[in-house]
C-alpha cells in the first residue's frame, strides 16, 4: 500500500507524503450508530469528531444526509449518479483527482463511500487503512476546526452490476453461480443476537464473512492471503458473482472492498440489505450457522 495501486487501500505514509498535492482530496466520512429503542440503532453524524481532530487539510462528507437519498424509506439509500456527482462536486471532487477517505471509528463508513464512488465510475479513490485511530497512533499530525475544498464539476455514470436489488438477491437463492455473503456478526447471522432487523437470522442460503474478521488487532485490513482464505472458506471464489449485504448496505462494503482487492471479477452490494429484506415477510430467511 505504499503506492496508489487502485485496489482500495492506502497507507498513512502515502497520505502524509501527499498532503499538499493539489489533486488529492481527503475526507472524513464518520457516522455513529448508537443503541436505540426501538432499534437496532440511531444515527449520529461524525462531524463533531471531525472538528475535534482530523488529518490536515481534510474535509467532512456527511453520508447520512448529503450522500443518501432523502426520498427513500430506508436509511443510507444510495444517490443516483447525477445527484451524487453534484454533491461530490460541491464538496470539491472533480475529474483527475485522487480521493482518500477515512473514518474515526470502524472503516465501514470509509468503505461505503469508496464503494459508492467506484459504483458510479470514479476509480481514483482509496481508504486510509487503519483510519484516523491508526494515523494518530503512528504520531502523524492532526488539526481542529473545519475545511472545505473549492467546488468542482463532476460527471458520473452508474456502473452495471455494482449494486444488487431485492429481486436479484431473491433470484440468487439456490443459484450455484452466485455466492451471497452476510457481513454482519456471527450472532446476528445465526439469529442468536438480541438485536435484529425485524426478523432474526439471515437471507436464506447466504454465508457469513463478518466485517470484523477482515481486520487485524490494529484496525487494518488483514493480509491478502488471510482475506482470501476467509472468502474461499465460503466458496466466494468458486462462484461467478458475489453479493454482499448487511443491515443497511454499510458494513457489506468492507467485504466488497476485500473481494475487489483480491480480484473477484463480479462483486455487488445489496443496498437495501436486511433493512429491506426482513421487512417483507415473504422474503425467505433462516437461522443457524452457514
Amino acid at each position: 500500500m505504499g503506492d496508489w495501486d487502485g485496489r482500495g487501500l492506502i497507507s498513512g505514509d502515502w497520505v502524509q507524503a501527499h498532503l499538499e498535492d493539489p489533486d488529492v482530496r481527503i475526507f472524513d466520512a464518520t457516522v455513529h450508530l448508537l443503541p436505540a429503542s426501538p432499534g437496532p440503532y440511531r444515527i449520529e453524524s461524525g462531524r463533531s469528531d471531525y472538528e475535534a481532530a482530523h488529518i490536515p487539510g481534510a474535509a467532512f462528507l456527511d453520508l447520512a444526509t448529503d450522500l443518501s437519498d432523502p426520498n427513500s424509506a430506508l436509511r443510507f439509500t444510495r444517490l443516483a449518479a447525477g445527484p451524487f456527482a453534484r454533491a461530490l462536486g460541491e464538496a470539491g471532487i472533480g475529474p483527475g483527482m485522487r480521493v482518500v477517505i477515512y473514518s474515526t471509528t470502524t472503516p465501514m463508513w470509509a468503505t461505503r463511500l469508496w464503494w459508492m464512488l467506484r459504483a458510479a465510475g470514479f476509480a481514483d479513490a482509496a481508504v486510509l487503512d487503519g483510519g484516523l485511530a491508526r494515523w494518530i497512533a503512528e504520531g502523524r499530525p492532526v488539526e481542529t476546526g473545519a475545511r472545505r475544498y473549492p467546488p468542482a464539476e463532476l460527471s458520473l455514470t452508474d456502473q452495471p452490476g455494482a449494486w444488487a436489488d431485492k429481486s436479484e438477491v431473491l433470484s440468487a437463492i439456490g443459484d450455484g453461480s452466485v455466492c451471497t455473503i452476510n457481513a454482519l456478526s456471527p450472532s446476528v447471522h445465526s439469529g442468536e443476537a438480541a438485536i435484529s432487523y425485524g426478523r432474526k437470522g439471515h437471507i436464506k442460503g447466504s454465508r457469513n464473512v463478518p466485517y470484523a474478521a477482515l481486520l487485524d488487532s490494529e484496525g487494518r485490513y488483514r493480509s491478502d492471503a488471510d482475506l482470501r482464505s476467509l472468502f474461499e472458506a465460503v466458496g466466494a471464489f468458486g462462484r461467478d458473482r458475489v453479493i454482499c449485504y448487511c443491515g443497511g448496505g454499510i458494513s457489506a462494503t468492507m467485504d466488497a472492498l476485500a473481494l475487489t482487492r483480491l480480484g473477484h471479477p463480479s462483486v455487488a452490494v445489496y443496498d437495501g440489505s436486511m433493512s429491506e429484506w426482513a421487512a417483507d415477510p415473504q422474503s425467505p430467511m433462516e437461522t443457524g450457522v452457514s
